[in-house]
């Protein structure tokens, strides 16, 4: 059974530095993505990096590159988003996904991941 767990949400000041890191289980060595994305009640979910398992390859969103790094450890169980130079906008709800399958669906807002974690909080704030 897949399983993904983030952490390291937090309130952090703007201009901040935070690293969230998504811990994953229970699937198969293969083609599998984890991507990142957030949400903010009552608007759309933005996908914002992913990054492939296997090899590698990571995509970004436009509203992040530059400030957000997503990365994998050697294991590739555990995947981080390093986000630096944080804006009050990126207040939201942090979630990781997994897509069953290269990291060629970008953009995306999330609708092919078949399996998501619960999400962590992010709150930037003065």
């Amino acid at each position: 059974q897949v399983r993904l767990v983030e952490s390291g949400g937090d309130l952090v000041r703007p201009g901040g530095s935070l690293r969230l890191s998504c811990a994953v289980s229970g699937f198969a060595v293969g083609l599998k993505t984890i991507g990142w994305f957030r949400q903010v009640p009552g608007k759309s979910r933005e996908g914002l990096a992913s990054i492939s398992l296997s090899d590698g390859i990571t995509r970004y969103a436009d509203s992040v590159k530059g400030r957000f790094t997503i990365s994998r450890d050697s294991s590739a169980d555990t995947v981080y988003l390093q986000m630096n130079n944080v804006y009050f906008e990126d207040t939201a709800l942090y979630s990781c996904a997994m897509f069953m399958g290269p990291n060629v669906m970008w953009p995306t807002n999330g609708n092919e991941y078949q399996y998501w974690g619960r999400g962590t909080q992010v709150t930037v704030s003065a």
